[in-house]
């Protein structure tokens, strides 16, 4: 009996934000991988370690989390004025599908580094020593982000004193800029506020009416007040992801969320659309104590905000989920702006179950509708392991 020798493709995995994943060059993946299909899934579903019945993703890449469980493929622009082109993966744990519907903010701070250092950005603009400013097209939701990239002696700077709360140790500040990060209605994205309203009553049978606010930038998400569905802001994971009726209740928001949003048509489809919409409840300032044991005091903070993804309580936030967060903080009237004290607002620091985070947006109203300019935020990134990962043959390409 022949036995087929494992492939050997190029790779590289990082940390971004916080979150980790594994990032391939476009024109290092096999030929049948290098365009959108089953045979690119197949591949990405094998590296990360999915389907896994056990839900640990050991045979792979993953390890099991909705924060490590991606995969990204970067190619130099084609678009004008853009250096890389930026395609991410949610690579589901125990289903057979890969995710291509959102974005993930954190990894988009890997992006620049990656691309600066595997040539795919031109060198005349990297300067020696300084920030070089990345242009990087996101193609899962067409829009442009731009990263300030440290660089030192010629080399992208990976090491220095930035802090993040849900990392452990310091790294180099990478700062993005989302440009105009709510979806496109021209475009067929939608608009901000797809109900046309900053706040409505969403019904979800068995769990019962309540406000939320459903906005469509950075990532589609769902904001519900705390207190309406029992919880106090103040949650760590423990407290919901041991607990499937909870974990049941949210898919259930999520699912009549999407619908109430225009995503899907009907709530059986949320099961194939893992990644989005996210689903995060906000609350006022209230002291509680990080996963890390950091005591985080209410006047830390303007709002606290919890967020699902991937059916789990994320361990500190999803950085396209941020800017959601900036942005319906920076709109008055939205559940987060509210929480956040009211008014207007151009940046807020809200708390997340390992600590804060302070993101900031650019909000103005144009003949009666919002539209917001631009999200900010910081990151760090850091390459983790380089070379070569492998997947078994047999097939699979």
């Amino acid at each position: 009996m022949s036995h087929a020798p494992q492939i050997k493709i190029p790779a590289t995995y990082i940390r971004g934000g916080t979150s980790k994943g594994v990032f391939f060059h476009l024109q290092d993946l096999p030929k049948a991988a290098q365009v959108p299909g089953a045979a690119r899934d197949a591949l990405l579903l094998r590296v990360i370690g999915s389907p896994d019945p056990y839900g640990k993703q050991t045979d792979g890449m993953g390890a099991a989390t909705s924060s490590t469980s991606k995969t990204v493929i970067l190619s130099k622009s084609t678009r004008p004025d853009h250096d890389i082109d930026y395609l991410f993966g949610q690579v589901s744990i125990d289903k057979p599908f890969v995710d291509w519907s959102g974005n993930c903010g954190n990894l988009t701070s890997a992006v620049g580094p990656f691309g600066i250092s595997n040539g795919l950005v031109d060198a005349a603009r990297i300067p020696q020593d300084g920030i070089a400013t990345i242009r990087i097209w996101q193609a899962n939701i067409g829009k442009t982000i731009i990263a300030h990239v440290p660089m030192t002696n010629g080399a992208v700077q990976e090491t220095g004193d930035f802090e993040l709360d849900g990392v452990t140790f310091p790294a180099a500040e990478v700062q993005l800029e989302f440009m105009d990060p709510a979806a496109d209605e021209d475009d067929g994205g939608g608009a901000m506020f797809p109900t046309g309203n900053l706040v409505d009553d969403l019904e979800v049978p068995g769990v019962g009416t309540f406000k939320a606010t459903m906005i469509n930038a950075g990532i589609p998400t769902i904001f519900v007040n705390a207190a309406d569905i029992g919880y106090k802001g103040t949650e760590l994971q423990d407290d919901i992801n041991g607990d499937p009726k909870a974990l049941a209740m949210f898919e259930t928001i999520r699912a009549y969320g999407a619908v109430r949003m225009g995503l899907i048509k009907h709530i059986d489809e949320a099961a194939t659309r893992q990644h989005t919409p996210k689903v995060a409840f906000v609350a006022k300032p209230a002291d509680y104590v990080a996963s890390s044991g950091k005591p985080i005091s209410a006047n830390d903070t303007n709002v606290l905000v919890r967020a699902m993804s991937m059916g789990k309580l994320h361990h500190a936030m999803m950085g396209t989920a941020a800017v959601a967060i900036g942005t319906a903080a920076a709109i008055p009237g939205t559940l987060v702006n509210l929480a956040a004290g009211g008014g207007d607002l151009e940046a807020v620091r809200f708390g997340h179950p390992s600590g804060t985070l302070r993101v900031g947006a650019q909000a103005k109203q144009v003949n009666g509708e919002w539209t917001v300019t631009k999200a900010i935020m910081s990151r760090s990134a850091r390459v983790l392991m380089e070379g070569w990962v492998r997947v078994p043959g047999g097939g699979l390409l």
